[in-house]
């Protein structure tokens, strides 16, 4: 157990050069930045609701007038493209600015009783642990913080070791527009030290993990002990489901960005193409010409499409995926030298038990199989442990509907690959997740509902 800090080197996934050197936290300094959480937890719940609301519009103004830094740290730090990394620095805006309405609209109920007045109020928890991934720092922090602090939490956040920068940045502008100290911490450290404290210490409320499924179970194992609350997102296998009757130019020239953005880093990433047997080879061929036109390079350069990956370590995992019995169609191309690029790859053909096509590759690979007929996709599309996202296309709505209300995921999009929306509820269907984060119904993940009952009769 690291009882101390140790430095750790952050190093930039497109040169291999080294960017910053960042403290990691030991278990005391988790348990010091808990105490303080704890302390000023029940000052921040009494702030009334119009002047929480005006702190966090303030920080959203502040997130705002910094989205150009913002989004330079992501793109070194990350390897995001520079256009990603300006949309993600304008969504955290996005994010606490929606939250900062929600103050003074958490409303409670009057329920009619007899004899008396009952009524419900939602309260906040406490200190809330948040465990942030290294594929979307930024966006994914904001997406536990903004709420829970909105409903009077205090909030810790455990950024992952290899990508800390934008989310420590974020620490410094909360406090720049005003929110009092200890109210949100960034915590930089290892998992099993700092991220581990959340799940194990009395005085943490509440514990909000994004990562993989197999440390998603290891946490809510852990909370189960105290009965903790947990919010969990997790992995995902989705399905981008391409008719005949669609656009298929479209479909096949929008797939690659459906898996390809952020390296194919993403949970949401439609890393399983399954087209109707009738059009099958049409659209390899179109798509084909998509993926040999995706741009890889240098994340900073505004022309730039895909970045590199995080790592070397990740890269070797991705590369696993594609051994010597691996069918390969065709690849894009990527850099060559320092770096840690993977190149664009489709995968065709390839048998449903290959474990490219069965498991979260989290990488530029995609694979492609023929369906026939709505049954066929849906069985296909549904025979995996995840249900996090996909895509339907079709110009069919009566059929775009069935297969929707069919496909066991959490979020569907029809002739487009949109996931996430900030006002709308993201999560996933079985192991890829528990509980939704966004949306009007994420403020209440962070409360307990309590009645309260008034005799009113003698």
């Amino acid at each position: 157990m690291i009882e101390q800090s140790d430095p750790y080197q952050v190093v930039n996934p497109a040169t291999e050069e080294v960017i910053a050197t960042v403290d990691l936290a030991g278990q005391a300094d988790a348990d010091a930045a808990i105490a303080r959480a704890k302390a000023a937890f029940e000052s921040w719940r009494s702030v009334s609701p119009g002047d929480r609301a005006r702190l966090l519009r303030r920080f959203a103004a502040e997130v705002d007038a910094d989205r150009e830094h913002l989004a330079a740290l992501e793109v070194a730090n990350a390897g995001h493209t520079i256009g990603n990394a300006r949309w993600e620095a304008g969504h955290a805006r996005d994010v606490i600015e929606y939250y900062a309405g929600a103050p003074e609209r958490l409303f409670g109920r009057q329920i009619p009783v007899a004899g008396g007045l009952d009524v419900t109020f939602h309260e906040p928890l406490g200190v809330v642990g948040v465990i942030v991934p290294w594929n979307f720092p930024l966006p994914i922090a904001v997406w536990a913080l903004a709420p829970a602090l909105a409903a009077g939490n205090t909030v810790i956040v455990k950024p992952a070791e290899l990508t800390p920068l934008t989310a420590l940045h974020l620490g410094e502008l909360a406090l720049r527009a005003g929110l009092p100290e200890g109210v949100l911490q960034v915590l930089p450290g290892r998992g099993p030290v700092v991220g581990q404290r959340f799940v194990t210490h009395p005085d943490v409320r509440k514990v909000v993990f994004t990562g993989s499924t197999a440390v998603g179970k290891s946490v809510m194992a852990g909370c189960a002990a105290q009965v903790k609350p947990v919010t969990l997102e997790l992995g995902g296998k989705s399905a981008n489901i391409v008719f005949a009757d669609a656009d298929l130019d479209k479909a096949a020239a929008t797939a690659p960005y459906a898996v390809f953005d952020n390296a194919g880093q993403d949970c949401c990433a439609r890393s399983r193409i399954l087209v109707e047997a009738s059009v099958f080879e049409a659209f390899m061929a179109k798509l084909e010409t998509a993926v040999r036109a995706v741009r890889v390079g240098d994340p900073a350069d505004e022309k730039t499409e895909m970045g590199p990956l995080i790592s070397a370590a990740h890269r070797q995992r991705v590369a696993s995926y594609v051994d010597g019995d691996t069918e390969v169609a065709f690849r894009g191309s990527a850099p060559e030298g320092l770096g840690f690029w993977y190149p664009p790859t489709v995968l065709a053909p390839i048998a449903p038990d290959h474990r490219a096509f069965t498991e979260e590759v989290f990488g530029p690979v995609v694979a492609v199989v023929p369906f026939r007929g709505e049954s066929d996709v849906v069985r296909i599309a549904n025979a995996t442990e995840y249900g996090l996202s996909g895509s339907i296309w079709t110009r069919d709505v009566g059929q775009a509907l069935r297969v929707a209300r069919a496909v066991e995921a959490g979020n569907l999009s029809v002739n487009s690959h949109s996931s996430v929306r900030y006002w709308t509820p993201f999560g996933g269907f079985k192991q890829s997740g528990l509980g939704r984060e966004l949306g009007p119904d994420a403020l209440h993940a962070f409360t307990e509902t309590k009645n309260v009952f008034i005799a009113t009769e003698e």
